[in-house]
């Protein structure tokens, strides 16, 4: 039996889980106080405090790190590598702690490492940033600017293959276009166990409860040089205060599901972010030449019965949807350090220089 520590943090909170083998035993998730989370200065300088609450939490449920097989962490935004399961070594801690991105999920891999000692060997699966992009798909039609792979691969992966356990076939036998749908919105088409094409969660694709998706350049360069907003101000309202939030005062679906029961205007705009994202799930069809076992809706917003019928009134008749509600990092995670563990696949290397793939198992 295999006992994993499994650590995923999030923007305001952190989740724990401890896994024997594929049964979860025990997982916890520690709220964070967010006004005092904004007097640090960058995302990674909270390391101390979140490495600090997780060892309490473990205390205080009757878990150490000392009973801990291995430790599975969410990865971090550390430039564009393959899919799969790869060591915290010290390369990859350089890179999450020199990372251009100050992403909360840099912090998973640091804390794990540190509490790992050097005795417990630390593992992430498919980070934010696995790119396994096809080169036509990179283009964006300016030169300077290149499409780039940050999406919700980690669920996305793992309901790829539960998807195709379903319907009798292997992952890497399938065509798939997945759609994440949380605060952020990943549609991804997935050719033969390749995410080949994907939009960037952050500033593509369909609006979000809270990201705008894409935007008209034209009237974004006017908005940029208006002088009403700062640089960070106007990344805030893209990336945070945007998408459905700044329409209705509200980034929870929910709720502005219950206000498009009494308004208009919320209707409206509840529709508009269903029919961008069946429209990018459409775009994603064309990339697999209209060959797709299955689309598969997944996510926090997948709960919905309600929205995800908004959805499939206009995708299926494409193929067969599936619906695998909520997040399932935790488990991905698990699964991924288990599958290397097992023998199932071999451990990857991170090398901060080249940006290459080692396959040569530690």
């Amino acid at each position: 039996m295999h006992r994993v520590l499994v650590i995923n943090c999030g923007s305001i909170s952190t989740k724990i889980a401890i896994f024997e083998d594929q049964n979860r035993v025990f997982d916890k998730e520690i709220n964070h106080d967010a006004v005092y989370l904004s007097n640090f200065k960058k995302v990674t300088d909270q390391l101390e405090c979140r490495k600090r609450d997780v060892l309490e939490s473990l205390k205080a449920s009757g878990f150490s790190t000392e009973g801990m097989d291995v430790i599975a962490c969410r990865g971090g935004v550390i430039g564009p590598i393959e899919s799969g399961t790869y060591a915290v070594n010290e390369n990859m801690i350089n890179a999450l702690r020199n990372s251009k991105v100050d992403h909360a999920s840099n912090l998973s891999g640091l804390i794990g490492y540190e509490l790992s000692g050097g005795k417990i060997p630390v593992y992430t699966t498919d980070p934010v940033s696995v790119d396994e992009m096809d080169d036509i798909a990179r283009i964006s039609g300016l030169p300077d600017l290149e499409r780039k792979s940050y999406s919700h691969a980690l669920n996305m992966k793992m309901v790829g293959r539960t998807a195709a356990q379903e319907i009798g076939k292997k992952y890497e036998e399938c065509n798939f276009v997945i759609a994440h749908l949380g605060g952020g919105i990943s549609v991804a088409a997935h050719k033969h166990g390749r995410m080949v094409d994907v939009n960037n969660a952050n500033d593509e694709g369909p609006f979000s409860p809270e990201r705008t998706g894409e935007m008209p350049v034209g009237d974004i360069v006017k908005i940029a040089y208006s002088g009403k907003y700062t640089k960070g101000e106007l990344k805030r309202r893209y990336v945070g205060r945007g998408g459905l939030i700044s329409y209705l005062s509200t980034n929870d679906l929910r709720i502005a599901l219950n206000l498009a029961k009494e308004d208009k205007k919320a209707r409206v705009i509840v529709e508009a972010m269903a029919y961008q994202i069946a429209k990018g799930i459409s775009e994603m069809t064309t990339v697999l030449d209209g060959k797709v076992d299955a689309i598969v809706l997944t996510g926090g917003m997948s709960y919905s019965n309600e929205f995800v019928g908004i959805i499939r009134s206009y995708i299926s008749k494409i193929s067969l949807v599936l619906v695998m509600a909520g997040e399932h990092e935790m488990e991905a995670l698990a699964m991924g350090t288990l599958r290397v563990l097992e023998g199932k696949e071999k451990v990857k290397l991170y090398n901060q220089r080249s940006v290459k793939v080692n396959e040569k198992a530690v």
